[in-house]
Protein backbone atom coordinates (compact mmCIF):
# COMPACT_ATOMS: atom_id res chain seq x y z
CA UNK A 1 0.00 0.00 0.00
CA UNK A 2 2.87 2.20 0.37
CA UNK A 3 4.37 2.33 -2.66
CA UNK A 4 0.74 2.88 -4.11
CA UNK A 5 0.12 5.95 -2.05
CA UNK A 6 3.23 7.47 -3.11
CA UNK A 7 1.70 7.00 -6.94
CA UNK A 8 -1.35 7.67 -6.44
CA UNK A 9 -1.93 10.12 -3.91
CA UNK A 10 0.72 12.50 -5.71
CA UNK A 11 -0.82 12.21 -9.17
CA UNK A 12 -4.57 13.54 -7.90
CA UNK A 13 -2.85 16.15 -5.44
CA UNK A 14 -0.04 17.32 -7.63
CA UNK A 15 -0.42 17.03 -11.44
CA UNK A 16 -4.38 17.57 -11.51
CA UNK A 17 -4.44 20.48 -8.92
CA UNK A 18 -6.48 22.79 -11.10
CA UNK A 19 -7.48 26.01 -10.10
CA UNK A 20 -5.97 25.84 -6.74
CA UNK A 21 -5.09 29.15 -5.33
CA UNK A 22 -3.46 31.92 -6.83
CA UNK A 23 -1.49 30.57 -9.67
CA UNK A 24 -1.04 27.23 -7.99
CA UNK A 25 -0.97 24.34 -10.32
CA UNK A 26 1.30 21.52 -9.60
CA UNK A 27 0.84 21.80 -5.30
CA UNK A 28 4.77 21.51 -5.21
CA UNK A 29 4.79 17.74 -4.24
CA UNK A 30 8.14 15.73 -2.73
CA UNK A 31 6.07 12.91 -2.84
CA UNK A 32 9.00 10.92 -4.34
CA UNK A 33 10.96 11.57 -1.98
CA UNK A 34 9.34 8.79 0.42
CA UNK A 35 9.43 5.89 -2.35
CA UNK A 36 11.45 2.54 -1.59
CA UNK A 37 14.74 2.24 -3.06
CA UNK A 38 15.61 3.96 -6.41
CA UNK A 39 12.67 5.03 -8.10
CA UNK A 40 11.80 7.08 -11.38
CA UNK A 41 8.96 8.91 -12.59
CA UNK A 42 7.19 10.90 -15.18
CA UNK A 43 3.72 12.51 -15.29
CA UNK A 44 0.94 14.37 -17.33
CA UNK A 45 -1.63 16.47 -16.44
CA UNK A 46 -4.46 17.74 -18.83
CA UNK A 47 -6.77 20.57 -17.60
CA UNK A 48 -10.28 21.50 -19.13
CA UNK A 49 -12.12 24.66 -17.65
CA UNK A 50 -15.68 26.58 -18.63
CA UNK A 51 -15.24 29.92 -16.89
CA UNK A 52 -17.66 32.65 -18.10
CA UNK A 53 -19.08 35.81 -16.58
CA UNK A 54 -20.69 39.48 -17.14
CA UNK A 55 -19.88 42.65 -17.12
CA UNK A 56 -20.79 44.04 -13.23
CA UNK A 57 -24.37 45.60 -13.71
CA UNK A 58 -24.74 44.33 -17.28
CA UNK A 59 -25.62 40.52 -17.91
CA UNK A 60 -25.60 41.30 -21.38
CA UNK A 61 -22.21 42.00 -21.95
CA UNK A 62 -20.35 38.15 -21.46
CA UNK A 63 -17.05 37.51 -20.97
CA UNK A 64 -16.59 34.49 -23.29
CA UNK A 65 -14.99 31.53 -21.66
CA UNK A 66 -11.80 32.95 -20.26
CA UNK A 67 -10.12 30.03 -19.67
CA UNK A 68 -7.60 28.14 -21.90
CA UNK A 69 -6.91 24.32 -21.50
CA UNK A 70 -3.73 23.29 -20.43
CA UNK A 71 -1.59 21.03 -19.65
CA UNK A 72 1.13 20.00 -17.25
CA UNK A 73 4.45 17.62 -16.94
CA UNK A 74 6.64 16.46 -14.34
CA UNK A 75 9.95 14.33 -13.47
CA UNK A 76 11.05 12.65 -10.55
CA UNK A 77 14.00 10.66 -9.41
CA UNK A 78 15.16 9.30 -6.16
CA UNK A 79 18.02 7.05 -4.79
CA UNK A 80 19.37 5.90 -1.79
CA UNK A 81 22.86 6.74 -1.03
CA UNK A 82 23.18 4.82 1.84
CA UNK A 83 20.96 3.45 4.47
CA UNK A 84 21.34 7.17 6.30
CA UNK A 85 20.86 9.46 2.98
CA UNK A 86 18.72 9.49 0.33
CA UNK A 87 18.46 12.28 -2.81
CA UNK A 88 15.98 13.22 -4.92
CA UNK A 89 15.63 15.20 -7.94
CA UNK A 90 11.91 17.17 -9.25
CA UNK A 91 10.83 18.85 -11.86
CA UNK A 92 7.29 20.27 -12.17
CA UNK A 93 5.73 22.64 -13.41
CA UNK A 94 4.26 24.79 -10.15
CA UNK A 95 2.59 28.19 -11.02
CA UNK A 96 0.66 29.36 -14.21
CA UNK A 97 -2.13 31.32 -15.40
CA UNK A 98 -4.05 31.36 -18.66
CA UNK A 99 -7.14 33.57 -19.28
CA UNK A 100 -8.26 35.23 -22.45
CA UNK A 101 -11.05 37.81 -22.47
CA UNK A 102 -13.60 37.91 -25.73
CA UNK A 103 -17.19 38.20 -26.19
CA UNK A 104 -18.93 41.23 -26.27
CA UNK A 105 -17.32 42.51 -22.64
CA UNK A 106 -15.80 45.97 -22.88
CA UNK A 107 -12.19 44.36 -21.95
CA UNK A 108 -12.18 41.65 -24.59
CA UNK A 109 -9.08 41.85 -26.13
CA UNK A 110 -7.64 41.33 -22.74
CA UNK A 111 -5.56 38.02 -21.12
CA UNK A 112 -2.29 36.56 -19.95
CA UNK A 113 -0.05 33.09 -20.45
CA UNK A 114 2.06 32.39 -17.73
CA UNK A 115 3.80 28.79 -17.49
CA UNK A 116 6.86 28.50 -15.46
CA UNK A 117 9.09 25.53 -14.83
CA UNK A 118 10.66 24.37 -11.01
CA UNK A 119 13.79 22.19 -10.64
CA UNK A 120 14.35 20.33 -6.57
CA UNK A 121 17.05 18.92 -5.56
CA UNK A 122 16.56 17.23 -1.89
CA UNK A 123 18.76 15.66 0.43
CA UNK A 124 17.07 13.58 3.09
CA UNK A 125 18.65 12.24 6.54
CA UNK A 126 16.92 9.71 7.85
CA UNK A 127 18.20 10.38 12.27
CA UNK A 128 16.46 6.77 12.52
CA UNK A 129 13.78 4.40 11.57
CA UNK A 130 11.01 6.55 12.26
CA UNK A 131 12.61 10.51 11.86
CA UNK A 132 14.13 12.20 9.09
CA UNK A 133 14.80 15.70 7.55
CA UNK A 134 15.23 16.95 3.94
CA UNK A 135 16.13 20.82 2.28
CA UNK A 136 17.52 21.46 -0.80
CA UNK A 137 17.54 24.45 -3.22
CA UNK A 138 14.25 24.88 -5.62
CA UNK A 139 14.93 26.90 -8.85
CA UNK A 140 11.51 28.71 -10.48
CA UNK A 141 11.82 30.04 -13.69
CA UNK A 142 8.76 31.77 -15.84
CA UNK A 143 7.63 33.08 -18.87
CA UNK A 144 4.56 34.57 -20.31
CA UNK A 145 2.52 37.21 -22.60
CA UNK A 146 0.18 40.22 -21.36
CA UNK A 147 -2.00 41.78 -23.52
CA UNK A 148 -4.39 44.66 -22.05
CA UNK A 149 -7.96 44.45 -23.80
CA UNK A 150 -8.55 46.25 -27.17
CA UNK A 151 -10.48 48.88 -25.76
CA UNK A 152 -6.98 50.30 -23.86
CA UNK A 153 -4.90 50.27 -26.78
CA UNK A 154 -3.67 46.87 -27.55
CA UNK A 155 -1.04 46.71 -25.20
CA UNK A 156 0.84 43.63 -25.72
CA UNK A 157 4.35 42.19 -24.04
CA UNK A 158 6.27 39.27 -24.10
CA UNK A 159 8.48 38.49 -21.03
CA UNK A 160 11.53 36.85 -21.83
CA UNK A 161 12.49 33.71 -19.51
CA UNK A 162 13.58 34.98 -15.85
CA UNK A 163 14.09 32.85 -12.81
CA UNK A 164 15.14 33.15 -8.41
CA UNK A 165 16.28 30.49 -6.33
CA UNK A 166 14.70 29.79 -3.16
CA UNK A 167 15.08 26.44 -0.37
CA UNK A 168 13.23 23.60 0.68
CA UNK A 169 13.24 22.56 4.06
CA UNK A 170 11.08 19.67 5.96
CA UNK A 171 10.75 16.83 8.45
CA UNK A 172 9.14 13.89 8.51
CA UNK A 173 8.05 11.15 10.75
CA UNK A 174 6.82 7.51 9.59
CA UNK A 175 6.11 4.11 11.24
CA UNK A 176 6.25 1.78 8.22
CA UNK A 177 4.30 -1.13 9.58
CA UNK A 178 1.09 0.65 9.87
CA UNK A 179 2.09 2.97 6.89
CA UNK A 180 1.89 6.37 8.59
CA UNK A 181 3.46 9.78 7.80
CA UNK A 182 3.22 13.28 8.92
CA UNK A 183 5.74 15.48 6.77
CA UNK A 184 5.51 19.24 7.12
CA UNK A 185 7.61 21.08 4.05
CA UNK A 186 8.37 24.66 3.53
CA UNK A 187 9.02 26.73 0.51
CA UNK A 188 10.37 30.18 0.50
CA UNK A 189 9.13 32.80 -1.42
CA UNK A 190 11.19 33.46 -4.93
CA UNK A 191 10.87 36.79 -7.01
CA UNK A 192 11.15 36.88 -11.11
CA UNK A 193 12.39 39.44 -13.22
CA UNK A 194 11.30 38.72 -16.68
CA UNK A 195 12.25 41.32 -19.05
CA UNK A 196 9.68 42.22 -22.18
CA UNK A 197 9.11 43.53 -24.92
CA UNK A 198 7.86 46.79 -23.92
CA UNK A 199 7.38 46.57 -20.33
CA UNK A 200 8.80 44.90 -17.86
CA UNK A 201 7.27 42.09 -15.57
CA UNK A 202 8.07 41.32 -11.69
CA UNK A 203 6.27 38.13 -10.75
CA UNK A 204 6.67 37.46 -6.65
CA UNK A 205 6.12 34.24 -6.12
CA UNK A 206 4.71 33.45 -2.23
CA UNK A 207 6.48 31.11 0.49
CA UNK A 208 4.39 28.03 1.28
CA UNK A 209 4.22 25.39 3.82
CA UNK A 210 2.30 21.95 2.65
CA UNK A 211 1.27 19.32 5.70
CA UNK A 212 0.84 15.74 4.63
CA UNK A 213 -0.24 13.08 6.55
CA UNK A 214 -1.52 9.39 5.99
CA UNK A 215 -1.62 6.03 7.57
CA UNK A 216 -3.22 2.67 7.78
CA UNK A 217 -6.77 2.12 9.04
CA UNK A 218 -7.31 -0.92 8.19
CA UNK A 219 -5.73 -4.20 6.07
CA UNK A 220 -4.97 -2.98 2.87
CA UNK A 221 -6.82 0.73 3.82
CA UNK A 222 -5.48 4.01 4.13
CA UNK A 223 -6.44 7.02 4.92
CA UNK A 224 -4.82 10.73 3.81
CA UNK A 225 -4.93 14.01 3.93
CA UNK A 226 -3.33 17.68 3.24
CA UNK A 227 -2.76 21.41 4.04
CA UNK A 228 -1.21 23.51 1.74
CA UNK A 229 -1.03 27.06 3.01
CA UNK A 230 0.30 29.92 0.11
CA UNK A 231 0.82 33.11 1.04
CA UNK A 232 -0.68 34.65 -1.77
CA UNK A 233 -1.30 38.01 -0.02
CA UNK A 234 2.07 39.34 -0.09
CA UNK A 235 2.48 38.00 -4.05
CA UNK A 236 1.89 39.79 -7.37
CA UNK A 237 2.86 39.95 -10.81
CA UNK A 238 3.04 43.81 -12.49
CA UNK A 239 4.00 45.16 -15.52
CA UNK A 240 6.61 48.26 -15.11
CA UNK A 241 5.15 50.16 -18.23
CA UNK A 242 1.98 49.81 -17.18
CA UNK A 243 2.52 51.02 -13.61
CA UNK A 244 3.53 54.14 -15.48
CA UNK A 245 0.34 54.81 -16.42
CA UNK A 246 -2.10 53.31 -14.08
CA UNK A 247 -1.45 51.54 -10.51
CA UNK A 248 -4.90 49.36 -10.74
CA UNK A 249 -3.61 48.27 -14.91
CA UNK A 250 0.20 47.76 -13.93
CA UNK A 251 -1.08 45.27 -11.68
CA UNK A 252 -1.40 42.03 -13.92
CA UNK A 253 -2.60 39.65 -10.84
CA UNK A 254 -4.57 40.56 -7.54
CA UNK A 255 -5.53 37.60 -5.32
CA UNK A 256 -7.73 39.22 -3.09
CA UNK A 257 -5.06 40.42 -0.36
CA UNK A 258 -5.41 36.94 1.07
CA UNK A 259 -3.61 33.83 2.03
CA UNK A 260 -4.91 30.62 0.41
CA UNK A 261 -5.82 26.95 2.63
CA UNK A 262 -6.02 24.19 0.16
CA UNK A 263 -7.45 21.16 2.12
CA UNK A 264 -7.80 17.39 0.83
CA UNK A 265 -9.23 14.12 2.29
CA UNK A 266 -9.49 11.03 0.98
CA UNK A 267 -9.34 6.89 0.98
CA UNK A 268 -7.36 4.63 -0.79
CA UNK A 269 -7.62 0.62 -1.07
CA UNK A 270 -5.51 -2.15 -2.36
CA UNK A 271 -8.08 -4.97 -4.07
CA UNK A 272 -5.30 -6.82 -5.34
CA UNK A 273 -1.60 -7.47 -5.67
CA UNK A 274 -1.25 -5.50 -8.59
CA UNK A 275 -4.49 -2.82 -8.51
CA UNK A 276 -5.29 0.16 -6.03
CA UNK A 277 -8.07 2.46 -5.69
CA UNK A 278 -8.42 6.10 -4.38
CA UNK A 279 -10.73 8.71 -4.02
CA UNK A 280 -10.65 12.31 -2.47
CA UNK A 281 -12.19 15.45 -1.93
CA UNK A 282 -10.68 18.81 -2.24
CA UNK A 283 -11.49 22.23 -0.77
CA UNK A 284 -10.48 25.72 -0.92
CA UNK A 285 -12.53 28.51 0.87
CA UNK A 286 -14.21 30.89 -0.99
CA UNK A 287 -13.65 34.75 -0.03
CA UNK A 288 -15.71 36.99 -1.76
CA UNK A 289 -13.20 40.04 -2.18
CA UNK A 290 -12.80 41.41 -5.71
CA UNK A 291 -9.78 40.13 -7.51
CA UNK A 292 -7.46 41.38 -10.52
CA UNK A 293 -8.84 40.97 -13.58
CA UNK A 294 -6.92 37.74 -14.15
CA UNK A 295 -8.89 36.06 -11.02
CA UNK A 296 -11.95 34.47 -12.65
CA UNK A 297 -11.94 31.56 -9.66
CA UNK A 298 -12.32 32.09 -5.93
CA UNK A 299 -12.00 29.42 -4.36
CA UNK A 300 -13.47 25.73 -5.27
CA UNK A 301 -15.09 22.02 -4.05
CA UNK A 302 -13.28 19.54 -5.55
CA UNK A 303 -13.69 15.66 -5.93
CA UNK A 304 -11.35 13.09 -7.63
CA UNK A 305 -11.10 9.39 -8.35
CA UNK A 306 -8.04 7.51 -9.34
CA UNK A 307 -6.30 4.14 -9.55
CA UNK A 308 -2.99 2.47 -10.10
CA UNK A 309 -1.73 -0.84 -11.70
CA UNK A 310 1.81 -2.35 -10.69
CA UNK A 311 3.00 -4.52 -13.20
CA UNK A 312 5.18 -7.87 -12.81
CA UNK A 313 8.28 -5.62 -13.22
CA UNK A 314 7.75 -3.18 -11.06
CA UNK A 315 6.61 -1.10 -13.23
CA UNK A 316 3.23 1.12 -12.13
CA UNK A 317 0.92 2.91 -14.45
CA UNK A 318 -1.95 5.18 -12.49
CA UNK A 319 -4.35 7.85 -13.52
CA UNK A 320 -6.67 9.74 -12.07
CA UNK A 321 -9.86 12.14 -12.92
CA UNK A 322 -11.06 15.62 -10.40
CA UNK A 323 -13.84 17.18 -11.04
CA UNK A 324 -13.61 20.95 -10.01
CA UNK A 325 -16.57 23.25 -8.36
CA UNK A 326 -15.31 26.49 -8.75
CA UNK A 327 -16.25 28.96 -6.55
CA UNK A 328 -17.88 32.52 -7.88
CA UNK A 329 -15.68 35.43 -8.17
CA UNK A 330 -15.66 39.38 -8.80
CA UNK A 331 -12.92 41.16 -10.22
CA UNK A 332 -12.42 45.24 -9.50
CA UNK A 333 -12.56 47.94 -11.60
CA UNK A 334 -9.60 49.22 -13.96
CA UNK A 335 -9.05 52.53 -13.58
CA UNK A 336 -6.90 54.32 -16.71
CA UNK A 337 -6.73 57.78 -18.01
CA UNK A 338 -9.35 57.16 -19.88
CA UNK A 339 -11.65 56.35 -17.22
CA UNK A 340 -13.26 53.56 -15.06
CA UNK A 341 -14.14 50.01 -16.64
CA UNK A 342 -16.23 48.11 -14.35
CA UNK A 343 -15.07 44.34 -13.35
CA UNK A 344 -16.75 41.64 -13.80
CA UNK A 345 -18.86 38.39 -12.34
CA UNK A 346 -17.86 35.02 -12.86
CA UNK A 347 -20.63 32.22 -11.29
CA UNK A 348 -21.19 28.51 -11.81
CA UNK A 349 -17.85 27.32 -13.39
CA UNK A 350 -16.24 23.98 -13.23
CA UNK A 351 -13.12 22.73 -14.75
CA UNK A 352 -11.80 19.07 -15.37
CA UNK A 353 -8.50 17.82 -15.05
CA UNK A 354 -7.14 13.85 -15.72
CA UNK A 355 -3.78 12.69 -14.77
CA UNK A 356 -1.34 9.94 -15.74
CA UNK A 357 1.66 9.28 -14.20
CA UNK A 358 4.32 5.90 -15.32
CA UNK A 359 6.55 5.26 -12.43
CA UNK A 360 9.49 2.83 -11.86
CA UNK A 361 10.77 0.87 -9.08
CA UNK A 362 14.40 -0.76 -8.89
Amino acid sequence: MKKFTGAGIALLLGTTAAYAGGMDRSGQSIAALFEEGTYAEISFGSITADVTGAMRGVPSSTTGDVAPDYTTFGLAFKTDINDKVSLAFIMDEPFGASISYTGSYTLAGGGTEVTSTGITVLGQYHIDENFSVYAGPRIISAEGIYNAPTVLGGYSSTYSKGSDTGYVVGAAYEIPEIALRAAVTYSSATELLLEGTIGDANAKIPQSVNIDLQSGIAPNTLAFASVRWADWSEAEVTDSALLAQSATLGVLTDFRNRDTYSYSLGVGRKFSENFSGIVSVGYEETSGQEGGQLSATDGYTSLSIGGAYTFENGMELSGGVRKVWLGDAITEPVTTQGGVFPGSSFTDNTATAIGLKLAYNY
